[in-house]
């Protein structure tokens, strides 16, 4: 049965925000790694990897508050602490030391991670009836689905 949000269970929108704040942690850790890439890339493909890495982190931080801001609407409290984010992300941060190549393998897996915790999130959301979560989280899988494809499309 379709719920909105003031019809779930505590439960229900506890588990759903813990899936929402899994998801913005490794939103924000996405979001600098790209900006750092964005930072530091260096070579031939500077100019459009440059370009790529900002339109990412620019998606990403409309992104991490879309989905903040769900957590909100649900009752629950939005994870705001960089180191809580780093605790809980799968997407690690790095130093920025790498080649435009290792920039973008490594921007390419943090999108598949994102895209799945996204899918998994969606699940969460699916399993108590909250189609609005739901669809919001899959919006944006498609979305990390779309970004790793065009970082491995760099690759060749």
């Amino acid at each position: 049965m379709t719920q909105t949000a003031q019809q779930l269970t505590v439960s229900a929108k506890e588990a759903i925000c813990e899936a929402l704040n899994q998801a913005v942690a490794e939103t924000a850790i996405t979001t600098m790694l790209a900006q750092n890439f964005h930072w530091n890339v260096t070579g031939m493909a500077f100019g459009p990897l440059h370009a790529m890495f900002q339109t990412i982190y620019e998606d990403h931080f409309g992104a991490q508050d879309e989905l903040a801001e769900r957590v909100k609407a649900l009752g629950g409290h939005a994870e705001g602490q960089l180191g809580g984010m780093l605790k809980r992300s799968k997407v690690a941060e790095h130093d920025g030391h790498a080649s435009a190549e290792q920039m973008i393998e490594t921007l390419a897996r943090a999108q598949d991670t994102l895209a799945a915790t996204m899918a998994g999130a969606a699940a969460v959301a699916e399993e108590h009836g909250d189609l609005l979560t739901q669809d919001l989280v899959i919006s944006r899988g498609q979305a990390h689905e779309k970004f790793a494809w065009l970082l491995r499309a760099h690759l060749g």
